[in-house]
């Protein structure tokens, strides 16, 4: 409004006389509603039509009908000014004349085209329905939003438009859309836009909350890391502590018993050198008593005899044999004269009593009977310690095979895996026990090395066979099943297996030990191997373990009357379908495993492999089962596994022989005789010795009523 007013008072007259003069020359009361029509059009922000553009139709209608009349545009240049005005102020003259002599001219049509209420002229407004139409009212209508003096934009538009007018087409395709919802719409937008900026900023937050969690927990995760670390550290430096002081102690008693139980000493034959082995002062010191225990056997023994050669001849109960004292001596004839010869017959010894004779023979009896018991503790004691002996030979053997090993300086294998002592030595590897650091365990680390000096050939063989007996055993999970934990190489000729620790001994050492056991424990280490042979028949692909022997199965606490535990599957066998056919599966590695514990048809010599099956590891449970009754193998005792190859002895063995003790059930006897069945057709299966009525719990009569009860065998 300000730019209009910024005009000068000609043009603002020409507006006023555009707008409104037309309107004063109609019927009464269409003036005021005109003019208040015309200044609600400027005023009233509610409409959604341009002022620019209406007053700019405007100037186009007053333009085209001075156009028709052969006049020139209401806007001119400022050259040509004066004549413009002269002639508009004619042409308001003409049309005021006009509409005195007619009712209806064009000013009248003027004042219709800005009329907001009519609507058959060209304005755009004319043809907007009276909801999107300003509302008609004087200045200070309370409706109005915008007043004259206000500079909003839509003021501001329209002195756009009047300072710069625009050709625009009489009609014009105008929105639907009013002002207040372009505002309900902007403040929609403005809210989303507020809460998107709001969202944004707590997702910033957050993710900067975030991100400091991060940081505290990455923080906190470097102090686990390192206190885990000290952990670890210390953790090492007391298992190396300890095992120290373990072999300090070892090979303390070792020296110890070396003068007790005995020692190795080097012995040259010709141009080499063997050990030989030399008793301690325990076995010389019950030599002695065993030699002094005879020396007083053979004493009694020649007493005895003199005693029976004064002995008292059976006479009468009347008659009674002259006392000791009263007996004559014999005389003697003095020889060749003389009186005293140093060659005198010895005399007779004098008879006793029937009384002292009983007395001397119930005394040389009890003398017998405690050196046949003293003779027999004698005994005993040897055989303990023989065992000990044993004991210390296999320690002897383990710290020389440890001090000449190139782990014995406590590695740590694979960053995980704390070498601690030696356990035992094979041909081509070692065991050691083991800390496993990552998950707090103990564990048995079996070290293959291969020989240097071998062809690559035999290397990969070997490398294949192990890798083999790794895959087999890696997949089994039985709690009768030692369990392999991890596989890794060291170098091209070295690589490791861990496995599952047992404290305990082998059954073979065991035996060595015990000689035997009772039929009990022995029935429950067999329904135990029973179970795991059970197990690999039930996998797919079944596996057979052909090397079952009392050295491949570990007594977990060391005892027989614990759990066991079967290792070593590097002869094992896997029964799958190319392989396996009704018959059973071809021996391919014929000459393999531990004689003792093979059944005959793996020594069957011909053109084409023999047939194995599970019943391979049946055989093998029935010669364990025997040899833990009775203290020897059935077939094969005390031979070598050549002298068992060259003279056939299982080929021979068709029927088993018992002992007369110790004392067995016939129970025992009559599973042994189905497992260690000759031919294979005959003997047992895996599925038919678990299920066999030796192996089930018993079942007996507890009352004359018939009700039943299973109870274990006793």
């Amino acid at each position: 409004m300000e730019e209009l007013q910024s005009l000068d008072p000609r043009r603002q007259e020409l507006l006023e006389a555009r707008f409104m003069g037309a309107v004063s020359g109609s019927t009464g009361g269409s003036t005021g509603s005109t003019s208040g029509g015309a200044k609600g059009l400027i005023n009233n922000e509610c409409s959604n039509h341009s002022f620019g553009s209406l007053g700019s139709s405007s100037d186009k209608e007053s333009e085209n009908s001075d156009l028709k009349r052969g006049g020139s545009p209401a806007y001119s240049t400022p050259e040509k000014k004066h004549s413009e005005t002269t002639r508009r102020k004619r042409k308001a003259d003409n049309q005021s004349e006009s509409n005195q002599g007619k009712s209806s001219g064009r000013g009248a049509k003027i004042s219709d085209y800005f009329d907001f209420h009519a609507g058959n002229g060209s304005s755009p407004v004319r043809g907007m329905p009276p909801g999107l139409r300003a509302p008609h009212g004087s200045h200070s209508a309370p409706g109005s939003i915008v007043r004259q003096n206000s500079s909003s934009p839509t003021s501001l538009c329209f002195s756009d438009h009047m300072m710069q007018p625009k050709q625009l087409g009489i009609r014009s395709v105008q929105t639907d859309l009013t002002l207040l919802k372009l505002a309900a719409l902007e403040s929609n937008k403005n809210l989303d836009l507020e809460k998107k900026e709001g969202r944004i900023d707590d997702l910033l937050r957050a993710n900067c909350d975030l991100r400091r969690q991060i940081e505290e927990q990455q923080k906190l995760l470097e102090r686990y890391k390192e206190r885990l670390n000290k952990c670890t550290t210390m953790s090492k430096k007391l298992l190396i502590e300890k095992s120290t002081q373990e072999k300090q102690s070892c090979r303390e008693k070792s020296m110890q018993d070396r003068l007790r139980l005995g020692h190795f000493t080097t012995v040259r034959h010709g141009a080499s050198y063997t050990e030989q082995w030399t008793d301690g002062y325990a076995f010389q010191n019950l030599v002695k008593q065993q030699e002094s225990v005879n020396q007083q056997r053979e004493e009694i023994e020649r007493q005895r005899k003199l005693l029976a050669k004064r002995k008292p001849p059976n006479t009468a109960p009347s008659q009674s044999p002259a006392p000791f004292n009263e007996s004559k001596p014999r005389k003697t004839k003095a020889v060749n004269g003389a009186d005293s010869d140093p060659f005198v017959k010895p005399s007779l010894p004098t008879l006793l009593t029937l009384a002292e004779y009983h007395e001397q023979e119930e005394i040389f009896k009890l003398r017998l009977g405690h050196l046949k018991k003293e003779e027999a503790e004698i005994q005993a004691e040897l055989e303990r310690l023989e065992r000990v002996r044993n004991l210390h030979i296999r320690e002897l053997k383990r710290i020389s095979n440890e001090d000449s090993s190139q782990f014995k300086d406590h590695p740590t294998l694979n960053d995980r895996y704390l070498l601690l002592h030696l356990l035992g030595r094979g041909g081509f590897s070692e065991v050691y026990k083991a800390f496993d650091l990552f998950e707090q365990r103990y564990a048995a680390v079996k070290i293959h090395q291969l020989n240097k000096n071998w062809r690559e050939e035999k290397k990969e063989n070997y490398h294949k066979h192990a890798c083999r007996e790794y895959r087999i055993h890696k997949q089994l999970d039985h709690p009768r099943i030692v369990k392999l934990y991890d596989y890794f190489s060291l170098d091209t000729d070295t690589f490791c297996t861990v496995l599952e620790f047992c404290e305990g001994n082998d059954l073979d050492f065991y035996l060595k030990q015990h000689k035997l056991m009772s039929e009990k424990e022995a029935r429950s280490i067999v329904m135990q191997i029973a179970n795991a042979l059970r197990y690999l028949n039930e996998i797919k692909p079944p596996i057979i373990h052909y090397d079952l022997k009392p050295g491949n199965i570990l007594l977990v606490d060391g005892t027989a009357c614990g759990e066991i535990k079967i290792t070593d599957f590097g002869l094992s066998k896997i029964m799958d379908d190319d392989n396996y056919g009704v018959d059973g599966m071809d021996l391919t590695s014929q000459g393999a495993g531990t004689y003792w514990y093979l059944p005959p048809e793996c020594f069957v010599v011909g053109k084409e492999p023999p047939k194995i099956s599970n019943k391979v590891d049946v055989w093998s449970v029935g010669v364990i089962f025997f040899q833990c009754l009775y203290g020897r193998k059935p077939f094969g005792h005390n031979q070598s596994q050549q002298d068992i190859l060259q003279e056939n002895t299982i080929l021979k063995a068709t029927e088993v022989q018992f002992p007369p003790k110790p004392v067995v059930s016939n129970e025992a006897k009559a599973f042994i005789r189905r497992c260690l069945a000759y031919r294979k057709e005959d003997r047992y299966d895996v599925h038919q010795l678990c299920s066999d009525s030796y192996l089930l719990p018993h079942i007996r009569r507890t009352n004359s009523s018939g009700n039943l009860q299973a109870t274990p065998t006793s």
